[in-house]
């Protein structure tokens, strides 16, 4: 009698397991944002693997224009470039229209496809909710400091090339909206109504998609700009987050 009732137990337990096991693999299934091994596509919610994802497009410049071209996104390949150590050849540069409505200021940035890639996430599911959350209207101009530069970090003469010697980083300075109201890391990062939290909301989605996110919490040299790069750090994919 005792067998049979630890028989029907066991069979209780497993009978769960397995429906948990189904569940989970039934819900993985339904994100495949969240799969590493599953293909990247622009058109999906951003999930635990996008920004792996993204920064994987370093080795593949074929696929990144692809993904583009798939989203609707209007761009232009750059020359390759060999500046000494530094240069890249997966430099485009985004034009208007297209999936894209945000504008940079200076216009006519180029920078590594991936990190084109992942701006024009940032700009749909980040973003533009975001803005539209605290101030009702929505980015027309993202204000920069550039993406492309022969350097070292910080601009030191000796220690590791910086990402934007490779124009696998870009610098982002602040916001326009389309109400004329402009958001800069340097006037409004410590502003404590919706501005100060825009600016920290947008950080933090972009953490889920660039491999580097630095903000002022990070140092005094970005207290007037986020710094979004795609370090390739391997296998790994490590992320910063400040």
């Amino acid at each position: 009698m005792k067998a049979l009732r630890r028989a029907a137990q066991a069979a209780v337990v497993a009978a769960i397991v397995l429906g948990m096991l189904f569940a989970a693999y039934a819900w993985l299934r339904s994100r495949p944002q969240d799969l590493p091994w599953t293909p990247l596509d622009l058109a999906q919610p951003i999930g635990i693997a996008t920004g792996g994802k993204l920064t994987a497009l370093t080795r593949d410049f074929a696929q990144c224009r692809a993904l583009l071209d798939q989203a609707g996104v209007r761009f232009q390949p750059l020359a390759a470039v060999t500046e000494g150590a530094c240069g890249y050849a997966d430099g485009v540069e985004l034009q208007p229209g297209g999936a894209r409505r945000i504008a940079f200021r200076p216009a006519r940035l180029g920078m590594a496809c991936p990190v084109a890639a992942s701006l024009a996430l940032w700009e749909w599911q980040v973003v533009q909710p975001a803005a539209e959350r605290h101030f009702g209207s929505k980015v027309t101009e993202f204000l920069h400091l550039g993406s492309y530069n022969c350097r070292r970090m910080y601009s030191r003469e000796t220690g590791p090339l910086s990402e934007h010697a490779t124009a696998d980083a870009v610098d982002i300075a602040g916001f326009v909206l389309a109400d004329g109201r402009r958001i800069t890391l340097l006037a409004d990062w410590d502003d404590a109504g919706p501005a100060g939290a825009f600016l920290r909301d947008v950080r933090d989605g972009a953490c889920d998609l660039f491999a580097t996110t630095l903000s002022p919490e990070y140092n005094a040299a970005h207290r007037d700009h986020f710094h979004l790069d795609h370090a390739d750090r391997g296998a790994m994919r490590w992320r910063v987050c400040r």
